[in-house]
């Protein structure tokens, strides 16, 4: 029986770098339309806002869904962070800006995965499959860690599918990664436009606006905490 061209190894590793080379073509089509074009007029803080106003009733709903098309087109997190904190308040804000960012984190993944993930492991070497290895088997961990130390969200989402690392772990340690600081940013964020929004400046000193600043604070602290635990942790060689 005649195999098809798809079958054959040319024909998997062309499709491949077919692939691979529309996933390069999408990375940079949406980091230019974010940048470039003018469709970074409609990704403003104002053009969000009165979106979510327009929405109604739905506006919880909308938020994350765009919040999750944002995380995968690169727009900043923190601008969508601040805004969902500044809509909904530190609590709901919370919920819906954590909610958010899993969906968009998710369909990073999978883009990155299905993308991306059989053309890099043609080109991973016996040095470096040990890594990827590594990476499946501490998946977990590998992720909570790199979420806890802030590294660059969206390029985490994409570049965690182009490896081994289980859908589950790499679920799981982002969820459990970002809550903290997920919910200090909003916390602070929306604490901080509750008291603006009332006019009242005398609760600008109240114990939950310091607190809410103390929190945003320490949030700086926390990658090299962790760092520094990890390397106390590390056994010697």
């Amino acid at each position: 029986m005649d195999k098809s061209p798809e079958t054959t190894p040319a024909g998997r590793k062309k499709g491949a770098l077919f692939k691979a080379l529309f996933f390069v073509a999408f990375i940079l089509s949406a980091v230019c339309a974010v940048n470039f074009t003018p469709a970074r007029e409609f990704l403003t803080a104002q053009a969000i806002g009165r979106f979510m106003e327009d929405a109604g009733i739905w506006a919880p709903i909308a938020f994350m869904v765009v919040y999750a098309v944002g995380v995968c087109l690169f727009v900043p997190g923190t601008l969508l962070t601040a805004l969902g904190a500044a809509i909904f308040g530190p609590y709901w804000g919370f919920i819906y800006v954590w909610t958010g960012a899993m969906m968009g984190a998710s369909v990073a993944f999978f883009i990155g995965r299905s993308l991306g993930r059989e053309f890099t492991a043609s080109l991973i070497g016996a040095r470096l499959k040990k890594y990827d290895d590594a990476i499946e088997r501490n998946g977990f961990a590998t992720v909570l860690y790199l979420r806890l130390v802030y590294f660059p969200f969206t390029p985490m989402n994409f570049g965690m599918g182009l490896t081994k690392v289980r859908f589950r772990d790499y679920f799981f340690g982002t969820g459990l990664g970002i809550i903290v600081g997920t919910f200090i940013f909003t916390f602070f964020i929306g604490t901080v436009k509750a008291v603006w929004a009332s006019g009242n400046w005398g609760e600008l000193f109240s114990f939950k606006v310091l607190f809410s600043v103390c929190l945003f604070i320490f949030s700086f602290f926390i990658p090299k905490i962790i760092k520094r635990i990890k390397g106390e942790n590390t056994p010697d060689r």
